[in-house]
C-alpha cells in the first residue's frame, strides 16, 4: 500500500503537468549531457561524488559493498565488502571518514574515507535507506516520508523532516542529495525524483526521467533494477544519475517545465 501511495501521488503530478493544471509543483524534463560505464552487477543503494570520484554502495546481501570508482571508466578502484546478514544502503562522506547504513540490520557503519577501513558502528531504529549532507548536518531517509535530520558527529537523530507532495505525505523516499539547497530523492519504483524544501518538507519540484531506464529485457530483474542514485558536483555543477545494475551512469541537465496556455 505504501508504494502504491506514492505512485499514485507521482502520477496526479505528472497528469497535473500534462493538463497543464494549477498543481503548484514544476514538472522538469532532463537532458543527457554525457554517458559513463557503469558495472551491471552493482544493485546500486547509495552514490555520491567527491574529488573527481564517485563512491557508490550495492546491496543485496552477500554481494553488498562500497566502491571507489573511477568516473570516466566505471572502473573499481577501491572496494569493500559488507559480509551477510548485513544487506548495504545508502553512504555519505563527513570529514575523513565515510559513513554507511544498513537495510534492516538498525546498523551502520563508520569507515576512513581513504582506506575503508571500518572504524566503528552505530544503530538507529528502523530501516535505513540512504544518506546525504548539507555540510552541516546528515539526512536519512527509511523508506517513509519522514527524513531524519542526524547530528554528524553522534549520529543520533536530532530533528526530522515530514516530506509532502500536493498536501500529502511523499513515501518511498529513497537515494538522497543536497543539490543547490534542495534536497534530491528517488522515489523508489517510480522514474521520477523529487526536490524537497527543506525548511518546510514540501516537494517543490518533480524531475520526471522516463525514457532513461535501459530496455527492460536488458536488465536482470526489470522490477527491482530501477532508477536510484543521484551524485552532483558542486564546484562543476554536474548532477549524476544511475540505476541498479544500470549499464550507465547519466550525467543531465534540467529542462524547464512545459510552458501553461
Amino acid at each position: 500500500m505504501k508504494r502504491i501511495t506514492s505512485l499514485l501521488v507521482i502520477f496526479a503530478l505528472l497528469l497535473a503537468s500534462a493538463a497543464h493544471a494549477q498543481s503548484g509543483i514544476p514538472i522538469y524534463g532532463y537532458k543527457v549531457v554525457h554517458t559513463y560505464p557503469h558495472d551491471t552487477a552493482a544493485y546500486t543503494e547509495g552514490l555520491f561524488y567527491l574529488d573527481g570520484y564517485l563512491y557508490e554502495s550495492t546491496g543485496t546481501e552477500g554481494e553488498s559493498t562500497i566502491r571507489k570508482l573511477d568516473l570516466a571508466t566505471g572502473k573499481v578502484l577501491q572496494k569493500v565488502d559488507l559480509p551477510p546478514p548485513d544487506y548495504g544502503e545508502g553512504i555519505v562522506a563527513w570529514k575523513n571518514r565515510l559513513i554507511q547504513l544498513t537495510w534492516q540490520s538498525q546498523r551502520g557503519y563508520v569507515y576512513d574515507l581513504k582506506n575503508f577501513k571500518r572504524l566503528s558502528q552505530f544503530s538507529y531504529p528502523g530501516e535505513g535507506w540512504a544518506l546525504t549532507t548539507d555540510g552541516r548536518r546528515i539526512y536519512m531517509s527509511d523508506g517513509t516520508a519522514t527524513i531524519r535530520v542526524l547530528d554528524p558527529e553522534t549520529l543520533k537523530q536530532v530533528d526530522k523532516i515530514e516530506v509532502t507532495a500536493m498536501g500529502r505525505p511523499l513515501l518511498n523516499l529513497n537515494e538522497l542529495e543536497w543539490v543547490k539547497g534542495h534536497l534530491y530523492a528517488n522515489v523508489w519504483l517510480t522514474q521520477n525524483i523529487v526536490r524537497i524544501d527543506p525548511a518546510s518538507g514540501k516537494v517543490v519540484g518533480v524531475i520526471n526521467l522516463t525514457g532513461l531506464a535501459p530496455d527492460p529485457k536488458t536488465l536482470t530483474d526489470p522490477g527491482n533494477d530501477v532508477l536510484n542514485g543521484i551524485a552532483y558536483d558542486a564546484k562543476r555543477d554536474r548532477l549524476f544519475v544511475t540505476g541498479k545494475r544500470w549499464p550507465s551512469v547519466y550525467e543531465i541537465t534540467l529542462t524547464p517545465p512545459p510552458a501553461e496556455h
